[in-house]
């Protein structure tokens, strides 16, 4: 456990924003499984949306973002 209280304050925050994080990435990978199972285009549509909120939010890099949108297209392509 931290000791300093600034220390402890950073484990709080850190705490809050993990808490309010994690539905967001939770979503992203969600629909990008469902579009593996569907493969459809409203799953493609639901699943470049999970990715952009997740990259405005800057919870993903820009890259990564680039990068799963690619393979999620490459997916309905097929």
């Amino acid at each position: 456990m931290p000791i300093t209280k600034s220390a402890l304050k950073a484990l709080r925050q850190d705490r809050r924003r993990a808490e309010t994080n994690r539905p967001i990435r939770s979503r992203v990978k969600t629909t990008l499984d469902e579009l593996k199972t569907a493969q459809s285009q409203t799953a493609l549509s639901s699943a470049f949306s999970a990715i952009d909120r997740a990259l405005k939010k800057n919870l993903i890099h820009r890259n990564k973002a680039a990068r799963l949108k690619s393979k999620a297209s490459k997916l309905i392509s097929k």
